[in-house]
């Protein structure tokens, strides 16, 4: 059961325990931008998210007298995954569930703990939670669509709403207990200066960066199902324009599935972190206002700009670019009609790739290549730079394809999900501990967060050694 109705059910003051880290994610208390796939990290054919009736049911876990079980694992599994946009290799995926598992564990042990101490919801705050899950849902999905999504879940209103306050409740009667046990301790500018410098290895590090050029290849598809494509869009376009709701139609029609669920929302983002040709929408349109079929290699886009604003760091203040300036973000939400490509278009870009990256090899100058044959979707210098790029942030293929190259050495093709790409290595930077000033900003909240998190550590642990625990399934 693909439990996306359950995912609605969280109390607005839920206090949050530690969830699992994917590799890349900022360092603690900084904010950034909702990132989607550059250049610079083509997919590859990957582990597939694991679903939650991939695997039969059973006991994952018994703590003192009560059991996880299997599904229930591979459900927040498939969520987390979901909802963080992840593209995982197995071995990921296995250390994903070992965390989710542990964290449950760790549920069960609060609630326990909360129930002894007799911490309890009132049944007003539980209604108006129900209530509103049940109407995020319903907006979320549409009510054909909230429907639809009941019956493939096996589930009736009433035994969903069940599930929210069963769930609320427990939410509830942990966050009570963790704001009785951890409340609020503010950190000063100065304390948190010097627990940084005293215990560096706290902190997350700068990962190593490598700079790249690219010459990207698209798989293109033929004119006739491009203008197919194109077509349905527009047919799309016209009915938003007669009336009907754009997040309804994201989610019966868009081929993104990653924001269909949501109507099409792809929240906040700055500019560099989106296809450009959906980034030059998103920062020209008029608020409101619904674009022209976009297209970009994925197929042709319908996009409303719902919002402008710009980058807050933890503190809350504007988060700056290089020049001083406010950093833009753009709140926007797009439906998605995919152009297939054959078998014979992909062959045929592979094809012309090799033999780009046959010249590469034979010496040929890499900007006249650029300048010849690359059609990059995303930002880029004239000679196909794409700038510094985090190397946790590449795919493993990717990665596999740059890690030996020596400054100035070309790969070999690699593959993405616009294409094919040959990168050429400009530079190399290290692994470093961030700087003072680069985080001092968001100091005080880090710090906060990272000495709660050793409270809240010493504390669950303290509860795990008084518990029967037995795991019998990872």
């Amino acid at each position: 059961m693909i439990a996306l109705l359950l995912a609605a059910a969280a109390l607005p003051a839920h206090s949050q325990t530690t969830k699992p880290q994917a590799a890349g994610s900022a360092p603690a208390g900084r904010t950034a931008p909702p990132r989607r796939t550059p250049a610079a990290t083509p997919r590859t054919t990957r582990t597939p998210a694991p679903s939650p009736t991939r695997r039969l049911d059973g006991i994952a876990a018994v703590v003192n007298d009560d059991v996880i079980l299997q599904s229930d694992v591979e459900e927040q599994l498939y969520l987390f995954i979901t909802n963080n946009q992840m593209n995982p290799d197995s071995a990921t995926v296995d250390t994903l569930r070992r965390q989710i598992l542990n964290e449950m564990i760790n549920e069960k042990l609060m609630e326990t703990e909360a129930k002894r101490l007799g911490y309890t919801v009132s049944d007003a705050d539980l209604n108006r939670a129900v209530e509103k899950a049940i109407s995020d849902a319903k907006t979320r999905f549409g009510p054909d669509g909230f429907k639809e999504q009941l019956a493939r879940e096996n589930m009736t209103e009433e035994q969903l709403r069940a599930k929210y306050r069963d769930d609320l409740r427990k939410q509830g009667m942990v966050a009570q207990l963790r704001q009785k046990m951890f409340p609020a301790k503010p950190v000063s500018q100065a304390e948190a200066e010097a627990f940084f410098k005293a215990h560096p290895e706290k902190f997350p590090k700068a990962p190593a960066q490598v700079r790249l050029s690219v010459i990207q290849i698209p798989v293109m598809p033929d004119s006739a199902a491009d203008a197919a494509g194109r077509a349905k869009a527009l047919a799309i376009r016209k009915r938003i324009l007669a009336g009907e709701k754009f997040a309804k139609l994201a989610a019966e029609v868009s081929d993104d599935p990653g924001s269909a669920k949501s109507g099409g929302d792809l929240g906040y983002f700055a500019k560099g972190t989106m296809e450009p040709a959906v980034e030059q929408a998103a920062f020209s349109l008029k608020l409101g206002e619904l674009s022209e079929p976009v297209q970009s290699p994925y197929g042709w886009h319908l996009i409303e700009v719902l919002d402008r604003d710009t980058l807050r760091t933890a503190a809350g203040k504007d988060s700056l670019d290089a020049q001083g300036q406010p950093i833009p973000e753009a709140h926007a939400r797009h439906i998605l009609i995919r152009v297939p490509t054959t078998d014979e278009d992909r062959a045929r870009a592979k094809a012309r790739a090799e033999r780009v990256a046959a010249e590469a090899r034979r010496g040929t100058d890499f900007t006249t290549l650029v300048h010849r044959y690359s059609k990059l979707s995303g930002p880029a210098g004239t000679d196909g730079d794409i700038g510094l790029v985090a190397l946790n942030t590449l795919y493993p293929n990717i990665r596999a394809g740059i890690d030996t190259l020596e400054v100035g050495q070309t790969s070999d093709v690699l593959e993405n999900q616009a294409g094919y790409n040959i990168f050429k290595v400009t530079d190399r930077k290290p692994e470093r501990p961030y700087t003072l000033a680069e985080v001092k900003d968001d100091l005080p909240k880090a710090v906060a967060q990272i000495k709660e998190q050793e409270r809240y550590d010493e504390w669950i642990q303290g509860l795990r050694a008084k518990a029967q625990i037995e795991i019998r399934r990872i």
